[in-house]
């Protein structure tokens, strides 16, 4: 039992560093003087919903952990991709101001996710809906980035300089 309370807080550590990467990078002034879409979420949503959705993720990590399959290594290694891409869009978005890379990025994430998804599903079926969620809101923030890349004068020159 202690083992498996251990493996849990190792799969929250896992996302709380994550996150801990992501908050570096702060909306700051570049941020706000973007043009966004009248959709635009408030500021305050954000962090109960990534909250929700990291731990989410993290019980979805660590069900296939224990799950004792087989393949469970080659999903994690799928889980442990898509949690690197999910800290590096902040860094790209935020970071280097940078919103086309970050669409790209995201573009990667995204499928990192669904990969993940469908192998959890072969082992935990409930891990790959515990995805579910973070499947949609990243697909919502795709969009909401490629608006903000859009407003904000982005074309395929912004991709590349």
């Amino acid at each position: 039992m202690l083992l498996r309370i251990l493996s849990l807080l190792a799969f929250l550590a896992l996302v709380v560093l994550t996150a801990a990467f992501g908050a570096m990078f702060g909306t700051g002034e570049w941020y706000q003087a973007l043009e966004k879409p009248t959709w635009n979420p408030p500021a305050w949503l954000f962090g109960p919903v990534w909250s929700t959705l990291y731990v989410l993720m993290a019980i979805a990590g660590w069900l296939v952990w224990h799950s004792g399959h087989p393949l469970r290594l080659v999903a994690l290694r799928w889980w442990l991709l898509q949690l690197v891409l999910n800290g590096a869009w902040s860094w790209l978005f935020f970071g280097l101001h940078r919103p086309g890379w970050a669409l790209a990025e995201m573009t990667a994430l995204l499928a990192a996710i669904v990969l993940t998804a469908v192998r959890f599903h072969r082992i935990r079926p409930v891990a790959a809906w515990l995805l579910a969620p973070y499947l949609l809101w990243v697909g919502f923030a795709w969009f909401l980035n490629f608006t903000i890349w859009r407003l904000n004068g982005g074309g395929l020159a912004s991709l590349i300089g």
